[in-house]
């Protein structure tokens, strides 16, 4: 048996809109969201948590590198259950690194630090926790993407209009960066 809350994103939800409350929820079916080509599901987020920290999944097929993107006070973390993610980042020195995460490995962005990732296999999985000063910014998916019933991917990308990445920062602590470049061999541009 599984309780049903409305929370202030969605009008019926498994995880209660406030702190406090333990629940249980059943794999795969936490607040989801699709956003390009991936489902993102929540389990855990700021309303439940006193914006310490989230608790999400990303499942997608092997595709396009996303955006660039940085946290200026949240931390996160990438932890591969299925598949493979190539994780890009830059350090606060303008060093920048990326690794072939496979099943079981795990990846650490500090705060300030840009960063995206591309799915390298089908039906990878990431579980991703974030916390920070900023607070925990696992609604934007919602915000960005489409809120979903469905368990699987979208059928087409949930590609968002332009204008609505420069909505994001006042919300969430997360800031689009559309002309970073990746200059590391995975990411299919080297330095001229």
């Amino acid at each position: 048996m599984t309780a049903e809350f409305a929370t202030p994103h969605r009008t019926r939800s498994q995880i209660p809109a406030s702190p406090g409350k333990p629940y249980f929820i059943e794999k795969g079916m936490g607040d989801r969201a699709h956003l390009f080509g991936d489902l993102f599901t929540i389990y855990a987020g700021g309303e439940q948590t006193e914006n310490t920290f989230n608790f999400f999944t990303c499942e997608g097929p092997k595709g396009e590198i996303i955006p660039a993107h940085v946290h200026p006070d949240t931390y996160e973390v990438f932890y591969i259950t299925d598949g493979a993610v190539r994780l890009f980042v830059e350090d606060t020195g303008g060093g920048q690194h990326e690794k072939l995460l496979g099943e079981g490995d795990f990846g650490f962005v500090p705060k300030n630090c840009p960063h995206a990732y591309r799915i390298e296999r089908h039906h990878s999985r990431v579980v991703g926790v974030a916390a920070g000063p900023g607070g925990t910014f696992e609604r934007f998916f919602e915000t960005l993407g489409e809120p979903t019933d469905a368990q699987g991917l979208p059928g087409e990308p949930v590609v968002p209009e332009p204008g609505k990445f420069g909505t994001v920062p006042q919300e969430y602590d997360v800031r689009f960066l559309p002309d970073h470049q990746w200059h590391t061999p995975g990411s299919g541009r080297l330095p001229s």
